[in-house]
Order: C-alpha cells, then structure tokens, then sequence
C-alpha cells in the first residue's frame, strides 16, 4: 500500500517529479526520451526512474534495447489525482513547459522500430 508521506517524498526531488509529470502526460516513455526532454544523463534518469520503480510509482517494460516506464496501473486514485492537478497546474511552467516542447520534436528513440529493427540499428556499421 502506498503511503502519503511517501508518495510525496518521491515527488519532493525535481527529477523525479519532472519524469512523473511527462508520463503522466505521455502514458509511456523510453527512458532516451526522458533523457532528451529532461536534457540530463541517462544514468541519472534511470537512476531516478529506478526509484520510483522500487517504491511502485512506476512500471516498466523491454523492448529490444530499450525500456519504457508508465504510471504503474495500481497507484491509487488519490495518488492519480495528485499528480493529474500537478500537470494541469504546472503546464504553464517554464521549466515543464520545455520538458514538454523538447518531447514533441524529433525524439532519439525509434519507439515505433520493432525489435528487430531496433537492435540491427545497434550493431556497429
């Protein structure tokens, strides 16, 4: 059971809060496109993204190389509503404002390449 004083300890640091805010916008996101939108290090977004993993804010899954996260479907309705007035609320802001803007131009990630695709373009030329 997901408790309230650590839920929103998990929103308390900046990171992960910006990754909470853009999946629950987005519904689901690679982590180089975290990476891109956040403009920080993939080490770090996946350390954060890891994080709210372990304390089940977060699901994730494989596909080829690369992993996506979304909300983790059993967060519970006041959590949802916590962060779905956080997004509407913050929407205007720079800060999320740009996370947002750098998401919808050309992403790093081919999420639509299956498998296949996604580790041929792995392999060095």
């Amino acid at each position: 059971m997901l408790l309230p004083a650590h839920f929103f300890k998990c929103l308390a640091d900046e990171t992960r809060l910006r990754c909470l805010l853009l999946l629950q916008r987005r519904g689901e996101l690679c982590v180089c496109e975290l990476t891109q939108a956040l403009q920080m290090s993939q080490p770090k977004i996946s350390r954060h993204l890891a994080l709210l993993r372990t304390c089940r804010l977060l699901q994730d899954r494989r596909q080829g190389a690369w992993v996506y996260y979304q909300l983790h479907p059993d967060l519970p309705d006041w959590a949802l509503a916590v962060l779905n007035t956080a997004a509407d609320g913050l929407v205007g802001q720079p800060m999320f404002a740009g996370d947002a803007g750098r998401l919808t131009g050309a992403a790093v990630c081919p999420s639509g390449w299956t498998d296949d695709e996604a580790l041929g373009a792995l392999k060095p030329a």
